[in-house]
């Protein structure tokens, strides 16, 4: 009865939903984040597509794309590959030029972020009628299980104690553009960051971004609002997430948050290596003096 209900809702508001999938090496996982996301965006009744913008996977993801475009249809299923890796932003960027609805769903492919949530993201954004909805792991009864060193130093970045001066003298030495001394910095702050054991304080004293979880990839936005705020955003890696939230402040777009639970892939290997932590510390840092 529910789901007719539902269903009956959004015949009358007319609300599409894109999906968003960028992927690269995600052949074991991709079939099982698109049967999760048809079976509930199917229960559900919401109008909706998934996208899929793979950047030349040699692992065959492509193809493995192109089979469940045969099982579920190409008005369900749409495929946007790109040639090779060319980072996050353009990736939704790419992808909105292909969305057809007028709500975006941003996620990752490797089963991190599971599907059952779409209906809580919808509910809430509907009950705010907020510009962006984010998955948070750090209020109500979200969390995070299976990560390893990595992904918690990473964690510990946005996490990190406001009283590590190391932090202070970055900021300092980016803005007077000393460069190679700032890279040696954010060097020895990543180190440093191994035994942090802040909770997001550094990123919410600095930037006050009104959310509690500012590096997830687990969101929903109005599409005109994704579009406004990619536009804007000069960050490449991880901390682009992050960067997406600050704006949407600066534009005073509003934001709501629903608690989600977050799972560390289980096919594949994660993205994540020593060079992108200190990459992450850099454009955290910068972020921190320029906006």
């Amino acid at each position: 009865m529910a789901s007719r209900k539902t269903s009956h809702q959004n015949r009358v508001n007319g609300d599409k939903y894109s999906v968003l999938l960028p992927t690269y090496n995600e052949r074991e996982n991709l079939p099982l984040i698109v049967w999760l996301l048809v079976k509930y965006f199917g229960e559900s009744g919401f109008n909706y597509e998934i996208i899929v913008i793979d950047d030349g996977s040699p692992d065959g993801t492509s193809d493995v794309a192109e089979q469940l475009q045969k099982i579920y249809g190409e008005d369900k299923i749409l495929l946007r590959p790109r040639a090779k890796k060319l980072g996050l932003g353009t990736a939704y960027i790419h992808g909105m030029k292909h969305a057809t609805g007028n709500f975006i769903f941003i996620m990752d492919a490797d089963l991190s972020h599971h599907p059952k949530f779409i209906p809580e993201f919808i509910e809430k954004q509907k009950e705010g009628d907020y510009d962006l909805v984010s998955g948070t792991r750090y209020q109500g009864n979200g969390g995070v299980y299976g990560w390893d060193l990595r992904r918690k130093l990473i964690r510990s970045a946005s996490f990190h104690c406001h009283q590590c001066p190391l932090t202070y003298l970055a900021v300092t030495l980016i803005s007077a553009g000393e460069r190679q001394m700032f890279d040696l910095i954010c060097f020895l702050l990543s180190l440093c960051l191994i035994h942090s054991r802040g909770a997001n304080f550094l990123t919410q004293v600095l930037l006050r971004p009104g959310a509690s979880d500012l590096t997830g990839s687990f969101r929903l936005y109005k599409k005109k609002v994704l579009e406004s705020l990619v536009e804007r955003c000069v960050s490449k890696g991880y901390v682009f997430q992050m960067e997406m939230i600050i704006r949407a402040r600066q534009l005073n777009y509003t934001v709501g948050e629903v608690p989600i639970s977050f799972v560390d892939r289980v096919y594949g290997e994660s993205k994540l290596g020593g060079n992108e932590i200190v990459s992450f510390v850099k454009g955290l840092l910068t972020l921190f003096a320029t906006t």
